[in-house]
């Protein structure tokens, strides 16, 4: 419902047609006439079969209740009236409704059916890569929006298609974010026993050789949050000015300490 809703509110009385089915059905809107929800499930559903019969059974009960409900809420709120009018706003707000409710959707293991569908077959017989199928599929419908609306309104719908990637990142990973570091000392002792003790952070110790040296050398591996970066590293330098020390971001952290999955 909120997929269909702000795709109705926004998406639809602006032309913004940012890939898969749904923009599809907004060109075929324009084209002939044909409300999108109709467009959706002609589309959805004979790409449901087909890759049960190709692929097999493993897309699920869940992708097909997505597959027919979408379409339906899409024609039950299709007489809404847009809050707006200015494309940007439209194509902002949009594909923060459109990426939130498909956040949803994936969390609770769902589908939404569309061209992911075709993505998958595509892999399948071709080898193309399952993101790069995506891409090519959503690059099209973009292409044929600039051509059938205007190349401004291509540019519109990739603004919404990437508001759209970013909010279901959020929606599967959340705020916050941490960060893995990876230590290498020549006193590890010290300084595990530090971030175990003033840091209260577990670690683990991973087993590492040098690639000049060959010698073996213990590796610390801890996770931290944002804003225990700081310290961390004031720790070690405080211990061992000349440790090695790689800081990268991670997406999501699993466990006591951090997020407890349910």
């Amino acid at each position: 419902m909120i997929v269909a809703t702000s795709f109705n509110l926004f998406l639809v009385p602006n032309g913004i047609a940012s890939g898969g089915v749904s923009g599809i059905s907004i060109l075929v809107q324009e084209l002939a006439g044909v409300m999108p929800a109709y467009t959706q499930w002609a589309i959805n559903i004979p790409l449901f079969i087909a890759g049960v019969l190709i692929i097999g059974r493993k897309f699920g009960a869940k992708t097909l209740l997505g597959t027919i409900v979408l379409p339906l809420f899409v024609l039950l709120t299709a007489h809404m009236p847009p809050p707006t009018d200015n494309p940007i706003l439209a194509s902002i707000y949009g594909g923060i409704g459109v990426g939130l409710g498909l956040g949803l959707v994936f969390r609770g293991g769902g589908s939404t059916g569309g061209l992911d569908l075709a993505a998958q077959m595509l892999h399948r017989f071709t080898g193309l890569p399952y993101n790069l199928a995506i891409v090519c599929f959503d690059g099209c419908v973009i292409i044929a929006a600039g051509i059938i609306f205007s190349p401004e309104v291509s540019l519109y719908a990739l603004i919404g298609l990437f508001v759209t990637s970013k909010t279901i990142d959020f929606m599967q990973n959340g705020l916050q974010l941490s960060k893995v570091a990876f230590i290498i000392s020549d006193r590890t002792e010290e300084v595990a026993t530090a971030i175990l003790n003033d840091l209260d952070r577990g670690l683990t110790r991973l087993d590492g050789h040098g690639g000049f040296t060959g010698q073996g050398r213990t590796i610390l591996m801890v996770v931290v949050s944002q804003n225990e970066v700081s310290k961390l590293k004031v720790l070690v330098r405080d211990i061992d000015a000349g440790a090695f020390v790689i800081i990268s971001n991670t997406a999501e952290v699993l466990g006591q300490g951090f997020k407890l999955e349910t």
